[in-house]
């Protein structure tokens, strides 16, 4: 009895789970440093201590309250008076004094437009994006930055006097127009500005640490404090209250409105982006040969080639490609070495040995197989036409 040998299996395709393993052992150097940032946004952000209720409050002795400073300026002429509310802190307010303008995402509508209003000096501690645009709007955030410490580098004087300061984390500022910027960080970015504001003078301060009982010792925070707090022989002290129902609080931009871990989550992605880009743009590595996975047929290469050509007028590139061919099927038949059907230091001794096997003579030789580019898709063909001529008479004789 005959049996057939069972046909043998050609190579097994990848199984999903095979490609799938593949994309994941890839890709997981990248999830990886993803995950890790997210976790470390996430821990700095639980880390860093929310706002309290009674930050920069002159009547508070916490850590982040201003009672220290508020002493220091009662005790040097320059009593300090709180209060919650708008009306009443311009009310109090002294024309050669300052108000002191905390928390200004609390501050509605219209306590903006009351304060922006008024020919009082003004000092604002972070302000909003809305409170800078109708208590100064010649004054833009430029971003936050990180240096503890900076120099007045102005001839403002409340920073000249004042020294280095401990800034810590702080907004940075850019003026537009007149004004003076003080504490720039190496970018541009300044931490203390002031414009005018007609008779009276807006102060923005880009960090609360300055005025707070736990910075207030640091480097000169005491004396830039006093500078910018009391200038005059009183001090109003705004702390707003929080809106009542249906009042509305200023319009806050998204940058005040996110904590800082999650910019801080936000600028790690960026530069992550940038370092898997980069990594994933570099350069390739040396050509692999690899196995074409369907047969293409010699006839429609030479014809996608020849329509290449053609499409592109590369009637030199074809000449060559058909002298080339020519020459290397030609050698052989003379006896001659393959290599030197490309170097043409042995262009005499081919066309020679052509012209001695044909009826033609070493010029119509030495054209045909070394010649000119033709001058058009005419010249081209009869060009092939010749060299086919020539092979086949080798070939004959």
């Amino acid at each position: 009895m005959v049996t057939q040998a069972p046909p043998q299996a050609g190579p097994a395709e990848p199984s999903a789970r095979q490609v799938a393993g593949r994309r994941w052992r890839s890709a997981r150097g990248v999830v990886a440093v993803l995950l890790a940032m997210l976790v470390i946004a996430v821990i700095l952000a639980a880390l860093r201590p929310s706002t309290p209720a009674d930050a920069l409050d002159p009547g508070s002795a916490k850590p982040d309250g201003a009672r220290a400073l508020a002493e220091i300026l009662g005790q040097h002429g320059s009593p300090v008076t709180i209060t919650r509310n708008t009306q009443d802190a311009l009310v109090l307010a002294d024309p050669r004094g300052a108000v002191v303008v905390t928390r200004t995402e609390r501050l509605t509508e219209d306590d903006l437009r009351m304060l922006g209003g008024t020919q009082v000096n003004l000092l604002l501690v972070r302000p909003t994006a809305a409170a800078l645009d109708v208590l100064a709007p010649q004054v833009r955030r430029s971003g936050p930055t990180f240096e503890e410490t900076a120099a007045p580098g102005c001839a403002l004087p409340v920073a000249s006097l004042a020294g280095t300061a401990a800034f810590h984390e702080s907004e940075t500022y850019e003026v537009t127009g007149q004004g003076t910027a003080c504490y720039k960080t190496e970018y541009g970015g300044a931490r203390v500005v002031q414009v005018r504001n007609g008779s009276s003078t807006i102060t923005v301060l880009g960090s609360a640490a300055p005025l707070t009982n736990r910075r207030l010792a640091e480097e000169g925070n005491a004396a830039l404090a006093m500078n910018l707090a009391g200038p005059g022989a009183s001090t109003v002290w705004l702390v707003p209250d929080l809106p009542e129902a249906g009042e509305g609080a200023g319009q806050q931009s998204l940058g005040d409105l996110l904590p800082f871990g999650v910019k801080l989550f936000f600028l790690e992605l960026l530069v992550a982006v940038l370092l898997v880009a980069l990594w994933r743009a570099r350069r390739l590595g040396p050509v692999v040969a690899e196995a074409l996975p369907v047969v293409v047929r010699s006839a429609e290469t030479v014809e996608g080639r020849a329509r290449l050509y053609r499409a592109g007028h590369a009637r030199d590139r074809a000449s060559d490609a058909l002298r080339s061919g020519a020459r290397e099927r030609l050698v052989p038949l003379l006896g001659l070495p393959r290599s030197s059907a490309q170097d043409f230091s042995a262009a005499q001794e081919i066309v020679t040995a052509v012209a001695r096997r044909t009826p033609y003579d070493e010029a119509y030789v030495g054209a045909a197989l070394y010649g000119p580019e033709p001058l058009d898709d005419a010249g081209l063909i009869a060009l092939t036409d010749v060299l086919d001529d020539l092979e086949r008479q080798v070939r004959q004789s």
